[in-house]
């Protein structure tokens, strides 16, 4: 196979030498098209004058006529080569130099085929880019998942599909960005590289900062604490949406690089942001679906209705893990405890001890009830343990005012009422730190810079996040994060 394709790349590069014999330049600056191909095959015959542009995709000689379809952003549209209509020096390029995968601009009338195609007959073309690798073989698109990562471009030239995959992404995040526009939001652009690892339990990313002679990390959230600061300010509705980093494990619901969405509100409570969550989702599935009642691929991979008509369903974490696992978290304010009742229960793995008791009480969660939940499910009230920044509930302190959505046992968005006490949230994060010196890697950051912030005063303020790859997925049915990435990492290829 590499031999085959090696011998066709020295084949197109003697054919890219032909032409630069013949003066013919393979790659032009630019090229004045008239008519993008969907728009070409509606015009009427006899049309003259008409100019397109695109790939050859497919190409047959039959003596003195060639066909071929070009394929651009629109689609694509056969055009008809004769001898006679073209110089015959013309037509010979055509025939001899000219492979599938180039790029060419032709220009002629509109004419209708002898099987009722509606074509361009050329009356003259330019090559406008002299490919020098073949197509995948026979257009039968490419089936290598390695492959159709790497080389992503080819996936979206011979996958059907793919590629209106990356433009409904591009729709779902134009919508959503109107409907936060629409409710007076103001967009923010806060710091990728920061002194401390906040607004999330992650494992962060680090790099080094030569100027300032210090290191820093790759953000683990959409700018939280920033966001927060900004309301702080005096901000009071600001969102931002952007690349999150997170140095852990891949698996087709997670990926160290991904977008996400991030907004907080003065004066509003979690409540208030379950509200705004069922009217946003609303506005964005009618606005690209036109219904509420969604076709979402399940674990087993079938397509089940998934029905997104609020009010959803409320569900407590102490009452959800209770009933998948028997195990009541509220009763253990000891980590050894826990994982003395999980090797009980046989729900023991030896990762967990390497865990702070929040981040264990979420592995529980995790392991025994998340891929259960289907329809849309407001997950709340949350131990204070796995949630470092959020505020605690006025009736029972050891939860905190706290909501995730769940939908096909993906965690969608997570959201909560601020912590605005400085000295509460002074203790959480020594805690954090301490468990982080213990060996949880996933422990929060202590951020002085963020308690400072916080001793100048903060108003009420509820604060929301939205995976962006997971919705997406999600909606367009696919299975993996990595096929709603348009280039995910990957090792590179010599390794």
């Amino acid at each position: 196979m590499q031999e085959s394709v090696k011998n066709e790349h020295e084949i197109r590069l003697e054919k890219l030498q032909k032409l630069r014999k013949l003066n013919i330049h393979a790659y032009p600056e630019k090229y004045q098209r008239t008519h993008l191909a969907c728009d070409a095959v509606k015009l009427e015959i006899g049309t003259k004058k008409i100019k397109i542009a695109g790939r050859i995709i497919t190409k047959r000689s039959m003596g003195k006529i060639a066909f071929s379809h070009i394929l651009d952003d629109s689609g694509k549209m056969q055009i008809v080569l004769q001898e006679g209509r073209l110089a015959k020096e013309k037509f010979d390029i055509f025939n001899d130099i000219i492979d599938a995968g180039d790029f060419i601009g032709a220009r002629g009338e509109i004419f209708k085929t002898k099987k009722g195609e509606i074509s361009l007959l050329a009356s003259d073309f330019t090559i406008l880019s002299k490919a020098l690798r073949p197509l995948p073989e026979k257009w039968h698109g490419l089936k290598d998942i390695e492959t159709r990562y790497r080389q992503r471009y080819l996936d979206i030239l011979s996958n059907e599909g793919i590629k209106n995959v990356f433009i409904f992404r591009s729709n779902f995040i134009k919508t959503l960005r109107e409907f936060y526009w629409n409710q007076g939001f103001i967009e923010l652009e806060t710091p990728i590289l920061a002194n401390t690892a906040s607004g999330a339990l992650a494992k962060p990313f680090k790099t080094h900062h030569n100027a300032l002679g210090i290191d820093l990390y790759l953000r683990i959230s959409v700018g939280e604490l920033w966001q927060k600061m900004a309301l702080i300010g005096g901000f009071e509705k600001t969102f931002e949406l952007g690349r999150v980093f997170r140095n852990e494990g891949m698996d087709p619901s997670h990926l160290q690089e991904f977008t996400a969405v991030e907004h907080y509100v003065a004066y509003w409570n979690y409540k208030d942001n379950m509200k705004f969550t069922e009217e946003m989702f609303v506005y964005l599935l009618n606005k690209l679906f036109g219904t509420l009642k969604i076709q979402i691929k399940n674990q087993n991979g079938e397509l089940k209705e998934v029905d997104f008509a609020p009010p959803w369903k409320k569900a407590s974490f102490r009452d959800v893990i209770k009933k998948d696992s028997g195990i009541d978290i509220e009763k253990y304010a000891d980590k050894k405890e826990l994982i003395d009742e999980l090797k009980k229960k046989k729900l023991y793995d030896k990762e967990m001890d390497r865990l702070g008791l929040g981040n264990l009480i979420d592995a529980l969660y995790k392991k025994v009830s998340r891929e259960k939940i289907i329809q849309p499910t407001f997950l709340i009230h949350h131990p204070i343990d796995v949630s470092p920044l959020a505020r605690k509930n006025d009736k029972n302190p050891r939860v905190v005012d706290r909501f995730q959505l769940l939908v096909n046992g993906w965690e969608i968005v997570n959201a909560y009422s601020e912590l605005i006490d400085p000295l509460d949230q002074k203790e959480r994060f020594k805690e954090q730190a301490q468990a982080k010196a213990k060996g949880d890697e996933e422990a929060h950051g202590e951020d002085k810079d963020f308690i400072t912030a916080l001793e100048h005063g903060a108003p009420p303020m509820s604060g929301w996040g939205m995976g962006i790859d997971r919705m997406v997925a999600l909606l367009t049915h696919q299975e993996n994060l990595r096929d709603v990435v348009l280039f995910p990492a990957l090792r590179p290829e010599s390794e």
